[in-house]
């Protein structure tokens, strides 16, 4: 690990200003993902920024704007302490469900809310240093494009990067239309839409998201919906516990009281992109049809059918129409198989 600086800041507007005068500073909050990355010579922070002491932590109602009776996160609450929120398992089980998916509780009592969402890809080569890595280093090329391809994107990928987005929070955040409030480095306040907050990786796979340098997450805010009956997050990893995704599917559906129709879906899938990838395609088509097996799977077809697998993970296509099949269907039995 290189050397750094350490400062703890005592308040977001000392935070943001100490990273606004330093391109090299990192904040610091659970460290989960960061802290290896230093170790591994990935990132090479000449500063880091204690945030832990921030005031931006509790989980409360939005009485007010635009998501008023939605539910804020504080973007410095621990993911544990959001998962188990008897608001967000009340509400919002989808979330809760996504959280507890990822990860362990150990990690779960460290990870923040915030931090969640700036989790860097798990691809082989951006972690080996020895290998090209556009996103790890810009120009050297992309060694998982022509190398081993498994675990990598299916959907948006260029050929800078096929790198997929770990994070299964995300992923319902993405399907439950979450807005990332932040503090910018002059002290304003800014909302980002959560589909606008991850990019795609296009000629920049080094720019995770449309974060500018010294911005701090404060909150996460959920709108209100309609979704908490029927909703369901489903993992597929290669082993049972403690792994990314291999793919993931967030689903979310709302139905008419009488005759079985869809009155609105949501399908967020993670594993495939390299941001939580929404199934647009899919939502569209289910809008006013009925909640059967039979259009599940023509939604399914329909959104898997602009996938552009790679050589290794062609598996990957009748995965994801499989998975959004089981996770719709789960989601219209309230969890139940």
């Amino acid at each position: 690990m290189r050397p750094f600086t350490y400062t703890r800041a005592k308040d977001p507007a000392a935070a943001t200003q100490a990273l606004a005068g330093n391109p090299t500073a990192r904040f610091l909050a659970g460290g989960t993902n960061l802290i290896d990355l230093m170790k591994e010579d990935v990132e090479r922070p000449t500063a880091l920024v204690d945030i832990t002491n921030l005031s931006l932590a509790e989980i409360k109602p939005i009485t007010a704007g635009a998501s008023k009776g939605g539910l804020s996160i504080g973007g410095l609450g621990k993911n544990t302490e959001a998962a188990n929120h008897p608001l967000v398992r009340q509400h919002y089980p989808l979330l809760s469900q996504a959280i507890l998916a990822g990860a362990s509780g150990q990690i779960r009592n460290m990870a923040t809310n915030g931090g969640n969402l700036l989790q860097r890809t798990r691809c082989p080569y951006f972690y080996e240093v020895s290998m090209p890595c556009n996103k790890r280093a810009p120009g050297s090329g992309c060694g998982a494009l022509e190398g081993i391809n498994r675990l990598h994107a299916i959907f948006g990928w260029s050929e800078k990067c096929v790198a997929v987005y770990p994070s299964d929070m995300a992923i319902a955040l993405a399907a439950l239309d979450a807005v990332v409030r932040v503090r910018t480095a002059s002290g304003q306040e800014r909302s980002i839409p959560f589909a606008d907050f991850h990019r795609l990786p296009g000629n920049t796979p080094e720019q995770d998201t449309n974060l500018a340098h010294g911005e701090l997450i404060t909150a996460i805010d959920l709108p209100q919906n309609r979704f908490a009956d029927r909703s369901y997050y489903l993992k597929v990893r290669d082993r049972a516990s403690y792994a990314f995704a291999l793919l993931s599917v967030a689903a979310a559906l709302e139905v008419s009281e009488t005759g079985n129709r869809i009155v609105q879906a949501r399908i967020a899938m993670g594993g495939v992109a390299h941001k939580p990838w929404r199934a647009l395609t899919a939502e569209k088509m289910l809008i006013g049809q009925e909640a059967t097996p039979a259009n599940f799977k023509r939604a399914a077809d329909a959104e898997m059918a602009a996938a552009q697998p790679l050589e290794h993970n062609k598996f990957k296509v009748e995965l994801g129409n499989r998975s959004i099949v089981l996770a719709l269907q789960m989601a219209l039995n309230g969890g139940k198989a």
